[in-house]
């Protein structure tokens, strides 16, 4: 949920002195109680609200590339001519106001609201276009990040057409990283959970199916049956399917008691138990794990985490900051059990390897995800454990395209194929694969990013990385103002920030630029 900027800086309808503003500058400042940034490109002014519609992050902190405006926070990106959020997380619009030339100042006039508030208008340069496309319908299987932004930007685009989204989660659509994050930790009321409301989809005649999943694809007749025996027919289909949460084997949990982290549901159920729990064993020190500890330290309970590794993330990241991010997280309390695997679970202990035994009231596994391909795999689309897509993100069948967590895609800069199990991601593949589907011929070339949340402590991260010959790490870890590039050769395949938003989102512009050197991977 987005907060609003605070009111700061100059009196914008006043008018400030042109030369105050540079070709590039951005301005934050104020028109009566509204945060305002103001933008010079070339010798046109541009004013739009000032906070991203994602989070609230300041946009003038930010960076200008071209027309377009990137959130320092989480890369949202808005185009300052039309006011339209041309790439996620941010799905909002920006208002806009009038700008003119008065002499020597530059006035800030009447505001100008998005035509639609949700969507906003017609996108604007450079995506302005007349699409070729027009599916008679569009099924979207999934209503986790990729689907919803599909359905969105299908709409967003013109397309009027019947959408339907299916998905067996009746709570979805909603935040997902927020699940292990702001609203585990109880800073974030559930009511900012839902991407949008109930009413939202039925006034933009979106038709959200919840509570059923697809059972069976028939991609010589177009047709998806579900469950409950019921079947659609689709001109174009999305299948969006995500993951599911690897789970330990029954032999280790015996008791049946642990809980896994993927849904609102899982969170809602943690979230009920910490009110009888004191002491916590996390099993896993990924992402998932590790913002969960911090989340339940943040409401007061003991926590160890268990894990094989030698330091947290440090497959992701590398040892040295593993080994700091282990640093924050015992600053805070939490006492680590790394190199060691769980033996057994039963209603009061967690057993270890080694024979120690940790009391544990509740216990949460985030051990990674496994994509949800057994659909696509069914229908003949997947090849060893893998749906490959173009770099359309079309399958292999005409008319189906594959995004989000299932998607193996030709990453142009790295010029190997890819997935990546990451929300931002996830969202930007859908709006690319709903622009594909009406006819736009886009390539798929955003570099990955993703951010990641230890209670003070924010690392961004852009490109991706499987493997590096080094890490060069400029800065102090310790002050939490750094910045790690990870190399192979001469290139840069991923760039990890604390403390340098600016600095982050250099980096994914200059991946965006060197990625036309790459050779594609092809289907």
């Amino acid at each position: 949920m987005a907060e609003q900027t605070a009111v700061s800086g100059p009196d914008l309808a006043r008018g400030v002195p042109a030369s105050q503003l540079a070709d590039g500058d951005m301005l934050a400042g104020h028109v009566g109680d509204d945060a305002v940034l103001l933008a010079r490109v070339g010798d046109e002014y541009f004013a739009m609200g000032a906070s991203c519609t994602h989070y609230g992050g300041p946009l003038a902190e930010g960076l200008l590339v071209g027309e377009v405006v990137r959130c320092p926070w989480h890369h949202a990106c808005f185009n300052l001519r039309t006011g339209d959020a041309v790439r996620a997380p941010a799905l909002r619009p920006q208002p806009r106001w009038e700008v003119e030339r008065r002499g020597e100042l530059v006035v800030v006039g009447r505001k100008i609201d998005p035509p639609d508030p949700d969507l906003g208008g017609p996108l604007g340069a450079p995506r302005d276009r007349r699409l070729s496309g027009n599916p008679g319908s569009v099924v979207i299987i999934g209503a986790g990040a990729a689907g919803a932004a599909a359905a969105e930007t299908l709409r967003r685009e013109g397309y009027v057409g019947p959408i339907t989204i299916v998905d067996g989660d009746r709570d979805a659509p909603y935040d997902r990283p927020n699940l292990s994050k702001d609203y585990l930790a109880g800073n974030a009321p559930e009511e900012w959970i839902p991407l949008r409301s109930h009413e939202f989809y039925r006034d933009h005649q979106i038709d959200l199916r919840l509570g059923v999943r697809a059972a069976r694809l028939d991609t010589d007749a177009r047709r998806v049956v579900l469950e409950d025996g019921s079947s659609l027919s689709y001109g174009a289909l999305l299948i969006a399917t995500g993951s599911s949460p690897a789970r330990l084997p029954a032999s280790v949990d015996a008791s049946g008691r642990v809980r896994y982290l993927r849904s609102l549901a899982d969170s809602r159920a943690i979230i009920a138990e910490t009110s009888r729990a004191k002491r916590v064993a996390v099993i896993g020190a990924s992402f998932i794990g590790l913002e969960t500890a911090a989340s339940l330290r943040a409401r007061g309970l003991d926590v160890h985490i268990v894990a094989p590794e030698h330091q947290p993330l440090e497959r992701v990241l590398g040892p040295e900051i593993g080994a700091f991010v282990r640093g924050v997280h015992e600053s805070h309390g939490v006492a680590f059990h790394l190199g060691r695997t769980v033996k057994s679970i039963d209603e009061r202990q967690v057993t270890l390897d080694d024979g120690t035994r940790l009391e544990a009231d509740l216990v949460v596994a985030g051990i990674g995800v496994r994509p949800d391909v057994g659909l696509a795999s069914d229908a003949g689309l997947v090849t060893n454990n893998r749906l490959e897509v173009s770099e359309y993100l079309e399958t292999r069948a005409p008319g189906v395209f594959a995004a989000g967590d299932i998607a193996y895609w030709p990453d142009p800069h790295t010029g190997e194929r890819i997935h990546v199990e990451h929300w931002v991601v996830a969202e930007r593949q859908g709006q690319s694969a709903a622009r594909n589907i009406l006819g736009a011929a886009e390539r798929f070339d955003d570099v990955p990013f993703f951010w990641s949340q230890h209670y003070d402590a924010t690392i961004t991260y852009v490109g991706h990385a499987e493997g590096w010959d080094r890490i060069d790490i400029e800065g102090d870890l310790s002050s939490r103002d750094w910045l790690a590039a990870f190399r192979r050769g001469d290139q840069t395949l991923a760039v990890a920030t604390m403390g340098r938003d600016q600095e982050s989102l250099r980096a994914e512009v200059a991946m965006e630029s060197s990625r036309a050197t790459k050779p594609l991977v092809t289907t």
